[in-house]
């Protein structure tokens, strides 16, 4: 028996508290959305930020080739002071240095940064990574498709998601 879709019926009701403000995606708060990448990979992270590019002319890249990088940059320590705080982290897992679940367990553990989406985004499609990851904390996993196309539709489907339909928690004054 198929179901008759009637517009005047309301499934859920998604009335707030009045002091409470509707939260809105990142897309429909107009403004720049700040994505983390860390890669060591010159060449991958080269491709990601034209994958980006091509993606959406609303989000700004920020590379770092390591995770002590990446810790400092989240810290704001020299010479990312003036960086923001970025919406999303794209981390991959075999890097120099800190490898990215240090990275995750690190960001994970920080009250300040807990609450910072974590994409994996790494040549393994190892069932244990994958399961290992989610354990420590991760939001995503994604294995980096085999050509830039495949770059570009998965990059666009993650900002689709990420900044299009999720609801984010309000970054922390710092």
């Amino acid at each position: 028996m198929a179901l008759a879709r009637r517009p005047d019926v309301k499934l859920f009701n998604s009335r707030q508290p009045e002091h409470c403000t509707m939260n809105e995606t990142l897309q429909k708060q107009n403004r720049t959305i700040h994505v983390l990448m860390v890669e060591d990979n010159a060449d991958h992270a080269f491709l990601a930020a034209e994958a980006f590019a091509d993606v959406s002319a609303n989000i700004e890249l920020h590379t770092v080739d390591n995770g002590e990088k990446c810790m400092a940059f989240l810290a704001r320590q020299a010479p990312w002071q003036d960086a923001p705080r970025p919406d999303l982290v794209l981390l991959d897992i075999n890097m120099p240095r800190m490898s990215g679940d240090e990275v995750l367990r690190l960001i994970k553990a920080d009250p300040a940064l807990c609450s910072l989406p974590v994409v994996m985004l790494s040549t393994s499609a190892a069932v244990s990574d994958i399961n290992h990851m989610y354990q420590l904390g991760c939001n995503s996993y994604l294995v980096k498709p085999g050509n830039f196309d495949a770059l570009v539709a998965a990059l666009q489907q993650l900002c689709d998601y990420w900044f299009g339909f999720v609801l984010l928690p309000k970054s922390p004054k710092v």
